[in-house]
């Protein structure tokens, strides 16, 4: 069994209703055991287009039987299903986003999966809600918890 640390986040329409509607698909996927989800932040966008809506923001720490290739292709079906558009700017609006954070200690780079997420420890709007459920989760890059990456992050380094 393998702990995961994801990242969602929602800013066009009903945002609420999209990350609970994605934490309720994660829960009802026979091969996740828990999940654990903080509770939402609202954020302004970073980077992307200018003009686009403030995000909602949560993160979840699930258990799971499925390898991390396997998890992004339930994550990316969950997208799909929730009305994710392929395509768009980077960085745009979306419907909802799912990220794979962490998947225990693992580092991997493959063309379609970079674990850990590259750009998790320099996001507040990540950092602050995964603190929330997995404040001891280290970065296998780093060495460092999540609660000590956003104690960096607090004090400007």
């Amino acid at each position: 069994m393998a702990i995961a640390c994801l990242g969602l986040g929602s800013n066009l329409g009903d945002r609420r209703a999209r990350i609970d509607a994605a934490l309720a698909a994660l829960r009802a996927d026979p091969a996740v055991r828990s999940v654990v989800a903080s509770d939402p932040v609202e954020t302004d966008p970073v980077g992307g287009p200018p003009g686009q809506g403030r995000f909602l923001n949560a993160a979840a720490r699930i258990e799971t039987d499925l390898a991390p290739h396997d998890l992004l292709a339930v994550l990316k079906r969950i997208e799909r299903d929730l009305g994710r558009a392929e395509g768009g700017p980077r960085w745009g609006p979306r419907t909802i986003d799912l990220d794979l954070l962490l998947f225990d200690d693992l580092r991997l780079e493959t063309a379609d999966l970079v674990v850990p997420h590259p750009r998790f420890r320099e996001r507040r709007f990540v950092l602050e809600p995964l603190a929330e459920v997995a404040p001891d989760a280290v970065d296998p890059v780093t060495g460092l918890t999540v609660r000590a990456l956003l104690a960096r992050l607090d004090a400007g380094a």
